[in-house]
């Protein structure tokens, strides 16, 4: 799998002005008619399930012939389930109430006069996604929910499954009274990179980049506009003495369970270093037998043959499959300091009975969401509450932790007078 270098662009990008445009009409829709087209969308994907699926294996059998990662083909795959799941997904932000125009008070007050707080769309969104097709159009709806029209940029591994889906949520939005360019769609064989999209301030009020690491840190690096930086992989789960063997094992192998994207799976184990040797070893023979490769630290593997070496430099970078390193700690101290420098800061965990530990490990964590005796799976579309999350940040800003309807607008200050001067 390879991201496109930065290179070069000599025409401007004509997608972004005519995104740019259309936010500034979308922005001023109401409500009803931006969930009818989120509705809209969805029968759109469902009636062309087949044309995509159809789509989505050209591109797997190029990819093959590439010698694509199998990581990068699992991502890439998509399946009626993944599809139908989509299509849940923008029913259920269709459905949604209206995230914008909500008010709220502000402690801002001037003399006779009363002032506001109104949510508003952010305007162009760049949503940049390695692999993962159905999360263009899962995008999408959340843009559209909200007032805000999208650039969608793909990998050049996707390119046939983005166009289709792309087509199919243009007719949709057209069909249903949207101005053209709520949903772009920029591609390499535009002669598009990513430097051309990421640095359009002028237009993009906010880009999106989801997929590893080094995606990410390539849109940081080169943006001139604000960035809302995602994660998966590399958490952290801290086995205290005081918690169950049971409980550990559970939360790892249910963290493991929101595919095709592993957001939220537990891939490091730190160890109490008086935890029982039996117990060890149960939890490495349940791990193996439901096909985890294990390794560990240096301590751990001379006294587990079972367990392969970690080399230093895993310990902060994701696995991304079904691969967990564990390593002993002196304490509690010990695992927030070490989670602190070596996670990548949007879920961690901790499994023990002791209330003061929960508290200390909720406080003492710098990550975006901490987990005491439940499992960090991720799960896009809930089946509890009242929202869908498009993903999870790391980041430290105001939009940080989970991604969802209210992380992609902003606030309008509203001071109304009484007519005194």
């Amino acid at each position: 799998m390879t991201v496109e270098a930065f290179d070069d662009c000599p025409e401007p990008m004509k997608s972004s002005k005519r995104a740019y445009q259309a936010s500034l009409k979308l922005g001023t829709t109401k409500g009803a008619d931006r969930s009818r087209a989120v509705l809209a969308m969805a029968d759109a994907l469902n009636n062309a399930l087949d044309d995509i699926l159809e789509a989505n294996t050209l591109d797997l059998e190029a990819s093959r012939e590439m010698a694509v990662p199998e990581l990068i083909l699992d991502w890439l795959k998509l399946t009626p389930s993944r599809l139908e799941n989509t299509v849940e997904i923008l029913q259920r932000l269709g459905e949604l109430s209206d995230p914008l125009r909500r008010v709220r008070n502000t402690d801002y007050q001037q003399e006779d006069s009363q002032s506001y707080i109104q949510l508003m769309p952010l305007g162009v969104i760049g949503f940049i996604y390695e692999a993962f097709p159905e999360l263009g159009a899962i995008a999408a709806g959340f843009c559209l929910k909200t007032g805000n029209s999208v650039i969608l940029k793909g990998s050049t591994e996707a390119s046939h499954s983005n166009a289709i889906i792309a087509e199919v949520l243009q007719t949709a939005i057209n069909q249903v009274g949207l101005p053209d360019g709520c949903v772009e769609l920029v591609t390499t064989e535009q002669g598009t990179s990513l430097r051309d999209l990421v640095t359009q301030d002028q237009y993009l009020s906010l880009v999106i980049p989801y997929g590893r690491s080094s995606l990410i840190q390539q849109v940081v690096r080169k943006a001139t506009c604000p960035v809302l930086k995602s994660a998966m992989g590399n958490c952290y789960l801290y086995w205290s003495l005081n918690g169950s063997l049971e409980m550990v094992r559970w939360m790892i192998l249910d963290s493991h369970e929101s595919e095709p994207d592993p957001v939220n799976a537990i891939e490091k184990v730190l160890i109490h270093r008086q935890a029982l040797p039996s117990s060890l070893s149960v939890l490495w023979n349940s791990l193996l037998e439901k096909g985890f490769e294990l390794r560990g630290d240096a301590e751990l593997v001379e006294a587990f043959p079972q367990l392969q070496l970690a080399k230093d430099g895993e310990w902060e970078t994701p696995y991304l499959n079904k691969t967990i390193a564990f390593k002993l700690v002196d304490s509690l101290d010990s695992a927030i300091a070490w989670i602190n420098h070596y996670s990548s800061s949007h879920a961690d965990c901790i499994v023990t009975d002791s209330y003061q530990e929960s508290r200390q490990f909720a406080l003492g964590v710098n990550s975006a969401s901490t987990y005491i005796n439940a499992s960090p799976r991720f799960a896009r579309n809930s089946s509890r509450g009242d929202t869908v999350f498009l993903g999870m940040s790391n980041q430290k800003g105001h939009r940080r932790g989970f991604i969802s309807l209210e992380t992609l607008t902003t606030v309008k200050h509203i001071i109304q007078g009484n007519g005194r001067f």
